[in-house]
């Protein structure tokens, strides 16, 4: 058996075996293009062979910026032999150049931030001023340039500390500046080497190191001569799926005999092309090439870039002086109170023994791998229509393939794209089901309904996403000719499935649409003072069609769907549905104006606490007509007992309201008469007024005991009365 050395695991090489029966590979060690696999994940899978005898060392060029991703899925297959190890230069990043030099890669962005940097240096300037002197210092400055206009530049001067002295000159102004010390130069030439290397480092060469199988002769060939295939997965554009369908009135040949695979009366003639670009650096020539569509996860990971883990910085342990704190005495301590004593000790001490022993809790199995019932992809099988190679139907993830699979469109014959070049191969042309409706959108259109095709796939396997173009060919055998039509969106199309693909607007067809919202009460309970109502909510559309003068039409109206409500009418049959509407099928004839009703119903439950209702609230619900008899006799009879409670109620507020009036009045009178002189005629009338105001609040008690007792009666009997209603 094959035994395959696994560097990195990918789905989409897994996914391929069937595809991938390939023919004998490259011979002379060297390790060439084969096979190209693309995917909708937004990657490609590369493979490239190489027949080797003995140990053998084989080298892959790839692009910088996809070294990422080949360190992260790189695979190697070696029939008879092993594999060693991979090796590639270092990424080598910038910093690394000049980690051991005294200036950055910044400090070469201009002369002066390299002369800052470099202070202390010797440098020694060329010109008609000859100065050599230690850098110390490259300051800015901003000059007038003559004339009055007053514009300005800006200078650097450089100060250099001479055996005369401090000298300066302006760096903008000096015919050269070298460093005197070789050594300086020389780290300055590889600082800009490194820099221009770089730069132009595009590509990185990997070196596969193959052993050489153990033993002598193995299958009749030579000891060690075997195939070697290397694979990886990179970062491509995404292929894109196009469609053409071809509608005719008769599936006749231009000879008037059937055609194989043309279009035949309720069918359409369906082209599926991919649109690939090679973008991968190389040229492609004879390549096995295989296109998938799925949704697999495709994930991306700075493998190349050195990371060095951030370490906390502790300071030097110094010994220093001592300095002893002054003693303040000591304390006794309680021996009810532990004593103190660090955190985590206190903490052990705290658990039982038992506790403190026991082992940790075992980890979690971990989940074992599922059995792997099916493939991970299935390859969809290559077929003709009408003698033209093309590829058969795919199996997407909405067609009930395996969980995670990759489907495959595999040409059979090899093909050859320079980089940078675009190819279109055939992935589907085979004869489907067709019919022609009008379709209602009332989003998209309010007049008029869209002029569509329902496309239903009565293949083994899906189609994936993609535009589709319509074509319209009329005309007899021989005389056949073709008319565009529109364009449509198709979304992916399980196997056994149907799409509606709009590409017009039917002007000749006119819908309106009128909208009544309605209310039925089903049922009525009343119970412990609650009245329940099981009411059902009801929205109607009724669709005026008006149909086309010219012929008959099937007209599908999307009517919207609304959460927790249903579908009353059109009863018969189940309507299809989207997530967001249901179809409802409606003929119409030529020159006819028909109509239809879609009537959504909502049930629910409205529960009334009728002691929180005054009486004139409880009175306008025994009013309702929809409401049983019995219903209404008690809510109005509850409503006069309320009413009653209501009325004493009243009378309490207006013995309070007069009570609190005598009060107030008589604290009135009793300050007046602190005035009056005693034995006065009006002192005495005070008095008099003040016994009749003390008989008054008497009165008013009694009253108010009397009003509150008959209140606490009416309420009692309306409690009564309402707990025992039950209807």
């Amino acid at each position: 058996m094959t035994r395959a050395i696994l560097l990195a695991s990918t789905a989409l090489l897994m996914a391929a075996p069937a595809a991938w029966a390939a023919a004998d590979g490259p011979t002379g060690g060297q390790l060439a293009l084969t096979r190209v696999l693309l995917s909708t994940g937004g990657v490609g899978y590369f493979e490239y062979e190489a027949t080797v005898s003995g140990d053998a060392d084989l080298s892959l060029e790839v692009r910088r910026d996809q070294v990422d991703d080949v360190l992260k899925s790189i695979v190697v297959y070696d029939d008879k032999g092993g594999v060693g190890t991979i090796g590639l230069p270092g990424a080598e990043p910038l910093d690394t150049a000049f980690r051991e030099l005294p200036f950055s890669a910044d400090d070469l962005t201009s002369p002066a931030a390299l002369l800052n940097a470099m202070r202390g240096a010797e440098v020694t300037s060329g010109g008609s001023r000859q100065l050599t002197g230690r850098l110390m210092s490259v300051t800015e400055e901003t000059v007038r340039l003559p004339g009055s206009d007053g514009a300005t530049a800006t200078r650097h001067r450089v100060t250099l500390m001479t055996a005369d002295g401090l000298r300066q000159l302006v760096l903008e102004e000096a015919d050269a500046l070298r460093f005197t010390d070789p050594a300086v130069q020389a780290q300055i030439d590889r600082a800009l080497s490194a820099v221009a290397d770089n730069a132009r480092r595009e590509r990185r060469q990997l070196t596969v190191h193959s052993r050489a199988p153990q033993g002598g002769q193995q299958d009749g060939q030579a000891a060690g001569e075997r195939r070697v295939r290397v694979g990886y997965v990179a970062e491509m554009p995404l292929w894109k799926a196009t469609y053409r369908l071809s509608m005719t009135q008769s599936g006749q040949s231009q000879s008037g005999q059937p055609q194989a695979g043309a279009a035949k009366e309720g069918s359409g003639a369906l082209q599926g092309w991919a649109v690939l670009e090679n973008l991968s650096g190389e040229d492609w020539k004879g390549v096995d090439l295989t296109v998938v569509s799925g949704n697999p996860v495709t994930l991306r990971q700075a493998l190349y870039t050195p990371y060095f883990v951030e370490r906390p910085e502790v300071p030097v342990e110094v010994l220093g002086r001592v300095l002893p704190t002054a003693d303040e005495g000591t304390v006794t301590l309680n021996d009810a109170h532990p004593a103190m004593r660090p955190q985590s000790e206190a903490s052990r001490a705290a658990m039982p023994p038992a506790a403190a022993m026991a082992a940790p809790p075992p980890p979690a199995p971990a989940m074992e791998p599922a059995p792997v019932g099916e493939p991970l992809a299935k390859a969809a099988p290559y077929g003709s229509a009408a003698g033209t190679p093309a590829m058969a139907a795919v199996r997407g993830a909405e067609a009930g393939a395996a969980e995670g699979a990759q489907v495959l469109f595999h040409y059979p014959q090899p093909v050859s794209v320079p980089n940078g070049g675009t190819l279109m191969m055939p992935i589907a042309v085979r004869s489907l089901p067709v019919e022609r409706v009008a379709l209602y959108q009332p989003g998209t259109d309010a007049r008029h309904p869209l002029a569509s095709l329902r496309l239903r796939n009565d293949g083994e396997t899906a189609l994936p996403p993609g535009l589709l173009t319509f074509y319209d060919r009329t005309g007899g055998a021989g005389a056949e000719t073709s008319a565009y039509v529109g364009d449509a969106r198709m979304a992916t199309l399980p196997a056994g499935d149907s799409r509606l693909l709009s590409f017009a607007v039917d002007q000749a067809v006119t819908i309106d649409r009128e909208e009544k919202p309605s209310r039925r009460l089903s049922r009525a309970a009343l119970a412990d003072g609650v009245l329940t109502l099981s009411v059902t909510d009801r929205q109607s559309t009724t669709y005026t069609v008006a149909g086309a003068p010219d012929a008959d039409r099937s007209v599908v109206i999307e009517h919207p769907r609304r959460p927790g409500w249903d579908l009353a009418e059109p009863a018969n049959g189940k309507p299809e549905a989207t997530a967001g509407a249901y179809r409802l099928p409606l003929a119409v004839p030529a020159g006819k104006t028909v109509t239809l009703t879609a009537t959504l119903e909502r049930p629910r439950q409205e529960r009334i606490v009728l002691t929180d209702l005054s009486a004139d609230q409880i009175a306008a619900r025994a009013s309702a007509p929809e409401l049983p008899p019995e219903v209404r006799q008690a809510l109005t009879t509850l409503a006069g007992l309320q009413s009653t409670v209501a009325e004493k109620e009243r009378r309490i507020a207006e013995l309070e309201d007069e009570r609190t009036e005598r009060i107030a009045d008589q604290d009135r009178l009793r300050e007046n008469l602190k005035a009056l002189p005693a034995g006065s005629d009006l002192h005495k009338r005070t008095l008099a007024k003040m016994g009749e105001a003390e008989n008054r609040l008497d009165g008013l008690a009694r009253d108010l005991t009397t009003a509150r007792a008959e209140a606490d009666k009416a309420r009692q009997v309306l409690r009564e009365r309402v707990k025992a209603l039950v209807i």
